[in-house]
């Protein structure tokens, strides 16, 4: 078993997700998880490989309830559609979700968890700003390569 799929399987054991699945939904995607060893648990995973790794542990369907959503009437056969659909209704990203992120990563400390701080989902920028384009080179044609076969 992988080391987030341990640590999903001890938030249900310590009790740590009801009232908190967004937060726990924000953690996972957008922060790095370090156990106490300093091993890396987590360094933000995508939805798609947490929902996969939530229906491989059989979290609890209902829990999505506390984000505003009805489990019926999320995709009830296909479990890793049904928990992507709850991770994109939970909005992770949000700044709701970063607020409620603050509880949990308490609670998180106090195992001897170390939780990095969020991604604000704005690009990087660039040390150098692009050098502005110059009339002369816009007034170069452009060499097209030809890929295909020529006629004959």
């Amino acid at each position: 078993m992988d080391l987030l799929s341990e640590f999903l399987e001890l938030m249900i054991e310590r009790k740590l997700v009801e009232g908190r699945l967004r937060a726990l939904f924000h953690v996972a995607i957008g922060r790095t998880i370090h156990d106490a060893g300093g091993r890396v648990i987590c360094g933000g995973t995508t939805w798609r490989i947490l929902a996969d790794t939530l229906k491989d542990l059989r979290y609890d369907p209902e829990l999505v309830r506390e984000l505003g959503l009805d489990p019926d009437t999320l995709s009830p056969r296909d479990r890793k559609r049904f928990w992507y659909s709850a991770i994109a209704g939970s909005k992770p990203d949000s700044a709701q979700a970063r607020i409620e992120a603050e509880s949990l990563i308490v609670e998180l400390r106090k195992l001897g968890f170390k939780i990095g701080a969020a991604t604000t989902g704005t690009p990087p920028t660039l040390s150098s700003p692009p050098a502005p384009a110059t009339a002369e080179d816009e007034s170069k044609p452009t060499k097209r390569k030809f890929r295909g076969k020529k006629d004959a």
